[in-house]
């Protein structure tokens, strides 16, 4: 294997010219703090790693779709811009494994960053010339350079902000510094010469300096190059079938552009209601699973151009389908924070697809009512039984083949789906006993929470979960300074952070108790607080009645899960 050393500024020049990426490559992920880091490593004459590109025939360019780097990251719109191949007629290079680091280069150097943090900010990447290099032996992760993505130069601090990316503009280093003379006219000699001699390090970097290398993959052999790329990307993230399946749709779909149909979708998805964090596996999922007598494992094998035109010409009555099921299951007050288990949302979508009613989440037909209430039934009691964890696929292949003659008219056959899954409608003694147990933020904790409130409208709320008695209270120096046992402090602090201290409140109403003695909060309340949160009858709500609470607390949780 040949590996070809590069400089950062030959990099730049070939971006979105010579080196584009492939379908299969995933959307940029790096936050400012990555790419800070990046340029901090260069200047620090660290190696950033080496580089896998995917030489690609001219003749064979058309018969894969290829997309640009992003040059101005947009936090609200990442998805990167298909590339237009028209007109080019040499070999082009593919970018296998390197994408963050030649992104956030590009990003750095000629491009902008735009994020939410209390607003939309764009901003650009800076040097501040002012700031000496840091020894950081002690401390490695510290950055021993200024570089910060800030939306302007100009500050109130003695500091001075370098545009990296003007450091392109000059073949010269001096020439850079010349640039420069008049903005460092004032300053003191010491800060001249480090804003100069910085100037000059970033010009020998981005240059000069080879910072790294690439190996050039030439075999035209798509299953080939695929099994390089899993490799070359083991070591990060796992690559997912989803993902290959994603490439291999967009350039076997005949009329729409896959990528791009499926990313928005999935965003349109994790907008509906308090919002969702769906990804593109789970929409890739539920195009194989609704549509009949495909398979729903991801093997490449399975992904061929039959079966993806079959996907294709499925795709609106897919996305139907899915919608129509988010949308349902976020009035029954299911999101991101209880929505643990999203491939048991497959067999509801199936089954609104077969009755062909995009509206049927909003539907009041007494029918209609009563099939809500049973997919509402049904997917907590799958959810909290864990019916989908292990083998999930053979699971959901079971569970399709059951509803597959459902139509229009068609109870939902939640009894069958039950019996198909091993389990039963209820939640026994001992599970019960180990709900109890669940804690603070847990994986089933918020979707346990929601189920004792049956009669709330969940609709465009946000809401938190909350210890009803504080957690700032339960601290072992303080419990003891009140004069507490060892066995009662003990007790206290297994208890606290477990489901009868913990409720749900909307997000005006945490914020407004936040750690506030619960005996004091309370009686800023509505008279039904206690009867809707559960709230046991006490005499007084102080830190001493807090085990007589969370007994009584505790009975009434299990009396309310005993009623599902």
């Amino acid at each position: 294997m040949e590996y070809v050393p590069v400089r950062v500024s030959d990099v730049i020049r070939q971006v979105n010219r010579d080196i584009y990426l492939p379908a299969i490559q995933r959307e940029f992920e790096w936050g400012t703090d990555r790419i800070e880091r990046l340029f901090d490593s260069i200047m620090a004459d660290f190696p950033i790693g080496s580089f896998l590109y995917w030489r690609l025939q001219q003749k064979n360019k058309d018969q894969w779709p290829i997309y640009e780097f992003v040059r101005d990251f947009d936090d609200k719109s990442p998805h990167n811009p298909p590339a237009n191949m028209a007109g080019i007629t040499r070999d082009i290079t593919l970018v296998l494994d390197g994408q963050q680091r030649i992104t956030s280069l590009y990003v750095g150097l000629r491009g902008s960053y735009r994020y939410f943090y209390y607003r939309w900010r764009k901003t650009k990447l800076y040097l501040n010339l002012l700031k000496s290099p840091v020894d950081n032996e002690d401390n490695p992760e510290d950055l021993a350079y200024g570089f910060a993505f800030r939306e302007s130069p100009n500050t109130d601090k003695p500091e001075l902000w370098y545009l990296v990316g003007q450091i392109l503009d000059f073949e010269d280093a001096e020439d850079a510094k010349l640039a420069m003379r008049p903005r460092l006219a004032l300053l003191p000699e010491g800060q001249r010469e480090n804003a100069n001699k910085l100037i000059g390090r970033l010009h020998s970097r981005i240059h000069t300096t080879l910072v790294g290398n690439y190996y050039e993959e030439k075999s035209q052999d798509y299953e080939k190059v695929l099994q390089i790329f899993v490799r070359a990307n083991s070591a990060g993230k796992p690559l997912e079938y989803s993902d290959i399946l994603l490439a291999t749709a967009t350039a076997k779909w005949e009329t729409l552009d896959a990528r791009s149909e499926i990313h928005d979708f999935t965003d349109s998805l994790n907008r509906v209601g308090n919002g969702y964090n769906f990804g593109k596996d789970f929409v890739l999922k539920a195009c194989l699973y609704l549509s009949e007598n495909l398979p729903i494992q991801y093997k490449v094998k399975n992904f061929t151009a039959t079966n993806l035109r079959i996907i294709e010409g499925n795709w609106e009555k897919i996305k139907q389908a899915l919608s129509t099921t988010v949308r349902l299951i976020s009035r029954f007050g299911f999101g991101t924070g209880n929505v643990v288990a999203p491939l048991a949302l497959l067999p509801i979508a199936f089954y609104l697809m077969k009755r062909g009613d995009g509206s049927f989440d909003f539907s009041s037909n007494s029918q209609d009512a009563k099939a809500q209430v049973a997919i509402r039934r049904w997917f907590i009691f799958s959810t909290l039984k864990n019916a989908f964890g292990g083998s999930s696929d053979t699971t959901l292949t079971r569970l399709r083949e059951l509803l597959a003659t459902s139509g229009p008219e068609t109870p939902f056959p939640a009894e069958a789906l039950y019996r198909s899954l091993g389990i039963e409608p209820r939640l026994n003694d001992d599970e019960i006993e180990r709900m109890l147990g669940y804690g603070y933020q847990q994986r089933y904790t918020n979707l346990v929470l929601s189920l004792l409130y049956p009669d709330r409208d969940w609709k465009d709320a946000v809401f938190h979960e909350d210890h009803i008695f504080p957690q700032s209270e339960f601290r072992t120096g303080a419990l003891k300074r009140r004069g507490f046992d060892d066995a009662k402090v003990k007790s206290y602090l297994s208890s606290y952070n477990t489901l009868p201290n913990l409720q749900l409140l909307t997000e005006s109403e945490n914020l407004s108790k936040s750690k506030k003695p619960f005996g004091e909060w309370i009686r800023t309340r509505d008279a039904a607080f206690c009867e809707r949160h559960l709230i046991p009858d006490l005499s007084a709500y102080t830190l001493d009645a807090f085990g007589r609470f969370f007994k009584k607390r505790a009975d009434l949780i299990v009396t309310a899960l005993r009623a599902l």
